[in-house]
């Protein structure tokens, strides 16, 4: 029998202390000891199995207790009782800063622990509450919180005998996490509240805050353990009752990971543990409302550095090879932020993305017939007006996102307009809107995909005569646009997504009914591959290319559709339908993540909700077997 030696011309080696490769997504939470005392918005430092815990509410105001990795002890009490303080450092080196005492007085109060004792030391320079920090004894950082009257974008540093101003944060706001791994020149604040629970993230890099990825879930009184590139977070509150949800960073992006057993907020933990990961972490007490002295501790039996799909690694404890691999679960549609503006037929960044990023540029108004110029920008929360296109338009398409966009063609309403279909295009910088090099034919109720520098147009109506381009592809390089191969079946109200060298597009309006016809672009031409379900037009899709993308909503005269399918590659199958039957609406995203703003609906002329489609994806690890 053939070896992998004799095959491939090399071994493969390993030693028996190799680690175990295995993922921090699968991590999970498991009781452990209660603490004496149940503290609410107490202080932490330490590390998974050797942490301390000090004040808090409603009785704990001064009590300190030390975590040996099996059991709390109470140790030497603060100078002066207090809670939504803030900590950092370890076991035998701790700092407690700021806080509210009993009579609800912001406090500028300092103490360092050697270990046995508690000693008053330099105050914060700005008393306030419900902040959070990050950092060792001689060297850390407050950043956050609450001060009389408002909330506080104020970040301080510590040099082990005195505090100084720094760099403010971006977003002003309390009851925020913070992930540090002992050190105060690589750390994120996120979450919190400002006026609502926010979901952004900020980085600081030893002098300036600079905004990263956000959370998948807005909560406030989150707490944090781990290093700005390897964290996790958890509970908090929404609005008010206590939560579950863990997320982990990987130092670009924020996955959910497995649930606390306790929902609770503003634990104590340590989030100082020097060049922790996300591997342990400690979640002592907090309040789900009332406090309580519940510990659950999160566990990773080993870490990779890297997550990609289709890894290969040598197990070394199973004595195994193994690869890990995205499962994704079942999608569904849940409810998102109004637009400011209802709207249908609006230009949108069709290219991907996700349900917590977009953009809808112009539309049409349902009654009278008017089209818009106004532009609006989505964060997975909330719709935000920026500044307007220069040309008012509907029945447009767009590409790219909101950081980079084209807004392509269309016409004034009522279609084709006083001036017919525009074949003038629109750049998008992330705030401003400059005309660019116009398309060859002007069509309106066309599609568009790709990005701000290669995108693709493809059919709608327009031209001489009117019906005579309903195939007509160009493509765009970043400068100008190239008529290139055709579509099979021209049509209108056509829908898909992708980029300029891999999309998918189906449905529409041939001429007389709807289609069910799907083509597929490989950067070339258009091969026709297996029809949609349901034939309908104006309907909506999502997609990165041309493997994998979804399409929902349309209609068919009278019937407006709700239902949405996805596409694997070769076949559409039924997945979960919209909550509102529209068609005409903005959408953009990809087969697991998407939104969609605006259209048509029945029951509901012109709907500003928007809608947001998520398909959960865990990762798994999978013995490879040879024979």
């Amino acid at each position: 029998m053939a070896t992998y030696k004799k095959e491939k011309g090399f071994a493969v080696q390993t030693l028996s202390s190799d680690t175990a490769a295995s993922i921090i997504d699968t991590g999970t939470w498991a009781s452990a000891a209660s603490l004496n005392n149940v503290h609410g918005e107490a202080g932490g430092a330490g590390s998974a199995t050797a942490a301390l815990c000090f004040g808090g509410e409603p009785g704990s105001l001064t009590l300190n207790e030390e975590y040996n990795g099996s059991s709390w002890t109470e140790k030497g009490d603060l100078n002066t009782g207090r809670y939504s303080l803030t900590g950092f450092g370890t076991t035998t080196a701790a700092v407690a800063a700021a806080g509210k005492t009993p009579g609800d007085d912001y406090t500028q109060f300092n103490e360092t622990w050697n270990g046995s004792a508690w000693s008053e030391a330099s105050e914060v320079n700005t008393g306030r509450s419900n902040l959070n920090s990050s950092g060792a004894s001689t060297d850390g950082i407050i950043f956050g919180g609450e001060v009389p009257g408002s909330k506080s974008a104020l970040t301080e540093k510590w040099n082990g005998s005195a505090w100084t101003e720094v760099g403010d944060l971006n977003t002003a706001r309390y009851y925020l996490a913070g992930v540090g791994a002992g050190v105060s020149t690589a750390v994120l604040a996120a979450t919190g509240q400002t006026t609502t629970n926010v979901t952004n993230v900020e980085l600081y890099n030893g002098s300036t805050w600079t905004e990263v990825n956000d959370v998948n879930t807005a909560k406030y009184g989150r707490i944090g353990t781990g290093s700005a590139t390897s964290g996790l977070i958890w509970g908090g509150s929404d609005p008010s009752a206590g939560v579950t949800n863990t997320e982990h960073y990987d130092g670009t992006s924020w996955t959910e990971v497995s649930d606390l057993a306790t929902s609770r907020r503003s634990t104590a933990t340590q989030i100082s543990q020097s060049g922790s990961t996300a591997t342990a972490g400690l979640a002592a007490g907090g309040l789900r409302p009332s406090a309580v002295a519940t510990t659950e501790e999160w566990t990773v039996a080993s870490t990779l550095t890297q997550k990609n799909l289709g890894q290969v690694y040598f197990n070394s404890t199973s004595n195994a090879f193994k690869v890990t691999k995205n499962v994704l679960g079942t999608g569904a549609w849940s409810s998102g932020g109004n637009l400011n503006q209802s709207r249908s037929q609006g230009g949108n960044n069709a290219s991907g993305g996700s349900a917590d990023i977009g953009l809808v540029s112009g539309g049409n108004a349902y009654s009278p017939g008017i089209s818009y110029n106004n532009t609006e920008i989505y964060n997975g929360t909330a719709w935000t007006e920026v500044n307007n296109l220069n040309s008012t338009r509907g029945y447009g398409t767009g590409a790219g996102t909101p950081a980079g966009a084209l807004m392509v063609s269309g016409t004034m309403a009522p279609s084709p307009g006083p001036a017919g279909p525009r074949a003038n295009v629109e750049s998008f910088d992330g705030t401003n809107w400059t005309e660019v090099n116009d398309v060859n034919v002007g069509r309106s109720q066309g599609w568009g995909a790709g990005t701000q520098t290669s995108a693709i147009f493809v059919g709608g109506e327009g031209g001489s005569p009117w019906n005579d381009n309903k195939n007509k592809t160009e493509l765009w390089d970043g400068s100008s646009w190239t008529e290139v191969n055709n579509l099979n079946e021209g049509r209108t109200q056509i829908t898909g997504g992708g980029l300029s060298t891999s999309a998918i597009m189906a449905a529409g309006h041939p001429g007389s009914g709807q289609t069910a016809n799907t083509e597929s672009w490989d950067g070339t031409s258009w091969t026709e591959v297996n029809n949609l379900n349901t034939a309908r037009e104006g309907a909506n899709g999502a997609a990165n290319s041309n493997t994998a993308g979804l399409i929902f909503g349309g209609r068919a005269s009278p019937t407006y559709y709700a239902n949405t399918e996805s596409w694997n590659g070769t076949s559409w199958t039924e997945v979960a339908d919209l909550a509102t039957a529209r068609y005409n609406g903005t959408s953009a995203g990809s087969s697991t993540s998407a939104w969609l703003a605006g259209g048509y609906g029945g029951s509901n002329p012109q709907p500003a909700a928007t809608e947001e489609w998520l398909v959960p994806a865990t990762v798994t690890n999978t013995t490879i077997t040879v024979s």
